[in-house]
């Protein structure tokens, strides 16, 4: 498998969280060859750590890998108990953070270090990355080399088994695998899940309204389901790491979260998995929005929050972030050949805006541009780059 671009400092215990297969397993086992391992998947390992949480994490000695630890998070009372009278050192990993948060932050608070590993970024699989997206640009030959990869990783997304297949035929059965059992059976039993079918219109239809607002009455009546379930199972797929949020930004921090959020997916294997159609910029959006999500929750975006943009007259910014004293607005099109029509919304905000905005348009083409005050990148220039 190859080297992940997350750097851990193992001198301080940590949780890890990322969803399922995205290689928390192997990355731990990899940076910490000699520490003693244990997964709840195991469900002697479960029964133990449930039964006599204390004895088992003695058993484990003073360094240790403790995997899926979110299938009991009353561990953590024991782990806490370990580090403070032992000066033990653990390593845990949770794909799901669903009651496994509060209870580190009841018991852990000041004696973990949080850490987030996302599905690899494009290019991750072949070495670190090489180029500042927003600022560099690479060359001519390596845009090209990039774009005929990138229908690829659009269609097939990036969970570090799939990178390694080469058939396409295979990519598509390990994803299936993938949504018959980590995406629906393990969240319906960590969760307490009952109707699969009802997940699956969830699934369904979030996938189909990637880019617009997320109205939980609407997603209820589409897929059958009450308010207060579909919602419970909306807040599942968050907290399992498969989706993550987009707030309205508004240029007060007061207001940010008052405007709907937008869902998207981690990444896109895991709608090519539910095998949903979808149109073009659909699966574009959510391919670069997903890209950089990954990058900001491995350290290399120095932000907090990622947002979208919708003015009182309906203009809309795919993505909006603060990092280095500027705002940075980015839309993204599906179009080869940009025109004025695609920055105009990047031109309203910047003028409506009083603090400086560095403004990109993302798109299909191989040609790095400058339009007006405007940016123009190719999706390419993702791959590989921070």
């Amino acid at each position: 498998m190859f080297k992940r671009w997350l750097q851990i400092d193992g001198r301080k215990s940590c949780l890890i969280l990322g969803p399922r297969r995205a290689g928390k397993s192997t990355l731990v086992k990899d940076l910490f060859p000699g520490w003693s391992y244990a997964t709840l998947d195991d469900l002697d390992y479960l029964d133990w750590a449930k039964r006599d949480p204390k004895g088992f994490i003695k058993s484990l000695g003073n360094r240790a890998i403790i995997d899926e630890i979110q299938r009991s998070p009353g561990l953590t009372i024991a782990v806490k108990y370990a580090i403070d009278n032992h000066g033990s050192r653990f390593i845990m990993t949770g794909s799901s953070s669903l009651g496994l948060l509060d209870a580190a932050a009841d018991t852990l608070a000041g004696r973990i270090s949080l850490y987030s590993l996302p599905t690899a970024c494009w290019g991750e699989s072949l070495q670190r990355p090489t180029h500042h997206v927003l600022s560099e640009r690479l060359n001519p030959p390596a845009i090209r080399d990039a774009a005929r990869a990138l229908d690829d990783a659009i269609v097939y997304g990036q969970f570090p088994e799939v990178i390694m297949l080469r058939q396409a035929e295979e990519k598509q059965k390990l994803l299936k695998n993938y949504r018959d059992t980590y995406f629906t059976r393990d969240l319906m039993q960590l969760s307490n899940i009952e109707n699969l079918e009802g997940l699956l219109a969830i699934f369904h239809n979030l996938a189909r309204s990637i880019g617009s607002h997320l109205e939980i009455s609407n997603f209820a009546r589409e897929a059958g389901l009450s308010h207060i379930t579909a919602k419970k199972y909306l807040n599942c797929l968050h907290q399992s790491q498969l989706t993550f949020k987009l707030y309205g930004y508004q240029y007060g921090p007061a207001k940010r979260h008052i405007k709907a959020a937008k869902t998207y997916f981690a990444d896109n294997g895991i709608i090519e998995s539910l095998n949903v159609r979808m149109n073009d910029g659909q699966l574009l959006e959510n391919f670069v929005i997903a890209e950089f999500e990954k990058r900001r929750k491995i350290g290399l975006i120095d932000t907090d929050q990622f947002f979208y943009y919708k003015s009182g007259a309906g203009r809309e910014i795919d993505l909006v972030f603060e990092t280095g004293g500027f705002i940075h607005a980015i839309e993204i099109k599906s179009t080869r050949r940009p025109q004025q029509r695609d920055i105009r919304n990047l031109r309203h905000f910047k003028e409506q805006s009083t603090r400086p905005v560095k403004s990109f348009l993302f798109y299909r083409g191989d040609e790095y541009l400058d339009m007006d005050d405007v940016s123009v990148v190719p999706v390419s220039a993702l791959f590989q780059g921070f």
